[in-house]
């Protein structure tokens, strides 16, 4: 039967999607999804830089130098003490806490106060940026690249001098550093209440002869980070320059020349994790090449992303000024859209992977906070977003069920007809189709449930997965997070057995409820007249059960209330025709 094969075919579609989707996601999620760093920094030499037109290179932003071998401590111990071994400014916001090394004036000591890395608020903070000397080198670096020869600018290991006080969102800091020979640099850290940074750098010219500058700001990073493996989510060097995403995995710079460069006037450049970003913000009306490169260093990659600003040049007595700003911290979709708007900067929200599915994952997203802003769980949200997409798709959904009620009735007409014409194939279609065109019935009409949730599912599913919010939100009772899969499992009975199955055996109890929704629902359609065909609609939702089982609990919640309300919804179409 041709109509029940494509039916069929429908329901393996979705199967496949979903197999395809599970290949593609991580095993399991990170329980501390922070940047993390097993390599320690090496040193490195700054190449030199010349005048354009002169012989030699163009100038390009500095490699940033990395630090001393590793420690034979813990990390956290390593780390304090490479931040205890240089003099510091303090930072302290409502958002982050850390310091400004006054060697180098880099920005290499971040963490974020409302996040951390469990679901426990007294575990420690996610950390951000790390000093070169310490492990897991990663910070930001400005500065300016001289036009002439020998020409003397603040490097990674010049003293800047403070002007006194921590920087605050009430109290910028300014710090000084003169080369001996007529140039008096400055540079100002402002920052505000969440994760944006302000750096405004000067030059005076106290000399007697003109000298030519380029501005730059950089972001390094050492060792390769931990990332999900997986191709649904971009973790790596990305930004968006002359208006267009441009996104590398780190293993991809290691092939070719180890360098992606582009020509951009303003855009931004930086790094992504999955809930984690650091991007540079040059002069948007500044023209800028910016880069993303690799390079190893004594056995050690060192990643980094930065742009490098026009040619200023400053004469005896005058002076001339610069502005960037630099985003450390997480990836709050409403606070990357107010920066956009704030700083015209352009399409910031990328920075989030909303994935193919953009069109309908920000929507959902919005929609589903703001639903929580008035329910104050994301799990209740979850709920009253499905209701609202049942609501959207009723018609359709009503039609379908319509239809496939109307094909339960007409089974037995259809079993006479397959007894009758069961060894001449080509009539009993002819005969099935003259049945279905005099009672008007439609068999193909029952995919539609299923095939309009797909993009919903993925959209949905995106959601979860990519948002920051969606990140150690609870539900209720087992569920503590529901970006991350049931953590219960009936193969030890929910935690009364003391056993830890393995992997493949997590079944926890939301997609095994997922899977009776499934079956009850599948019960209301007309079932297959082929021993086949029924078997294989028999185990499809055992087949789902264990796919959905490593999804995102919210994901699997959205899927079972779903399959609920399409019960009800059919069971009482179904009464309705029988009494019709």
């Amino acid at each position: 039967m041709n109509e029940q094969r494509n039916f069929i075919l429908a329901i393996v579609l979705t199967a496949v999607i979903l197999l395809g989707w599970q290949f593609l996601m991580p095993s399991h999620p990170p329980t501390s999804p922070g940047p993390q760093h097993t390599a320690q920094a090496p040193n490195a030499t700054a190449p030199s830089a010349t005048t354009p037109g002169a012989t030699g290179p163009a100038p390009s932003a500095p490699q940033a130098p990395g630090g001393a071998p590793t420690p034979t401590v813990s990390s956290a111990e390593a780390r304090a003490e490479a931040i205890a071994a240089t003099p510091r400014v303090t930072i302290n916001t409502p958002s982050l806490h850390g310091s400004i090394s006054l060697l180098g004036g880099r920005l290499d000591d971040l963490a974020l106060v409302r996040y951390h890395e469990t679901p426990n608020a007294k575990s420690p903070d996610i950390t951000l940026l790390s000093p070169a000397t310490g492990p897991g080198a990663y910070y930001a670096e400005f500065g300016w690249v001289p036009g002439e020869a020998k020409l003397p600018v603040p490097a990674p290991d010049s003293r800047w001098t403070a002007g006194g006080g921590e920087l605050t969102p009430d109290h910028p800091v300014t710090l000084t550093w003169d080369n001996g020979q007529g140039l008096r640099f400055s540079r100002t850290y402002a920052v505000d209440d969440n994760y944006m940074f302000t750096i405004t750098q000067k030059v005076e010219n106290t000399g007697g002869t003109p000298v030519t500058l380029f501005p730059y700001g950089l972001v390094a990073r050492w060792g390769t980070p931990a990332t999900q493996s997986t191709y649904i989510l971009h973790e790596g060097p990305l930004g968006v320059l002359d208006g267009t995403l441009k996104e590398t995995k780190y293993k991809t710079l290691h092939e070719d020349d180890h360098t992606i460069q582009e020509k951009s006037t303003g855009g931004w450049i930086g790094f992504t994790d999955k809930y984690w970003l650091t991007a540079l913000v040059p002069d948007q009306s500044m023209p800028i090449q910016a880069r993303m490169s690799w390079h190893p260093v004594d056995n050690t990659d060192h990643y980094q992303t930065d742009w490098l600003g026009q040619a200023m040049a400053v004469d005896p007595g005058k002076t001339i000024e610069t502005s960037s700003h630099f985003f450390a911290g997480a990836k709050e979709l409403s606070k990357l859209d107010a920066y956009s708007a704030k700083y015209n900067i352009p399409r910031f929200d990328l920075a989030i992977d909303f994935g193919w599915f953009y069109f309908l994952t920000k929507p959902f997203f919005y929609f589903l906070r703001f639903i929580h802003s008035h329910v104050a769980n994301f799990g209740i949200a979850i709920l009253i977003f499905t209701v609202v997409i049942k609501g959207a798709f009723f018609p359709i959904a009503n039609k379908s069920y319509k239809a496939m009620s109307k094909m339960k009735r007409l089974q037995p007409e259809v079993q006479k007809l397959q007894e009758r014409f069961g060894d001449d194939k080509a009539r009993l279609n002819q005969e099935l189709m003259a049945l279905y065109k005099r009672e008007k019935a439609n068999p193909v009409s029952g995919c539609l449930p299923i095939l309009i949730q797909i993009p919903v599912f993925f959209a949905l599913y995106k959601v979860l997965y990519v948002t920051i919010e969606m990140r150690q939100a609870p539900f209720f009772g087992w569920i503590k997070d529901l970006s991350a899969p049931d953590p219960t499992t009936v193969f030890n009975l929910f935690g009364l057995i003391p056993w830890d199955p393995p992997l493949f055996l997590h079944i926890g109890a939301w997609p095994l409820l997922m899977g009776i929704t499934m079956y009850l629902q599948q019960k209301l359609n007309p079932q297959p007249t082929d021993p086949m065909q029924a078997k294989m609609f028999t185990f499809l939702p055992v087949i789902f059960t264990f796919m959905l089982a490593k999804f995102p609990a919210g994901l699997v919640i959205y899927w079972a209330w779903s399959n609920l309300l399409s019960i009800l919804q059919q069971w009482l179409i179904m009464k309705r025709s029988a009494k019709a």
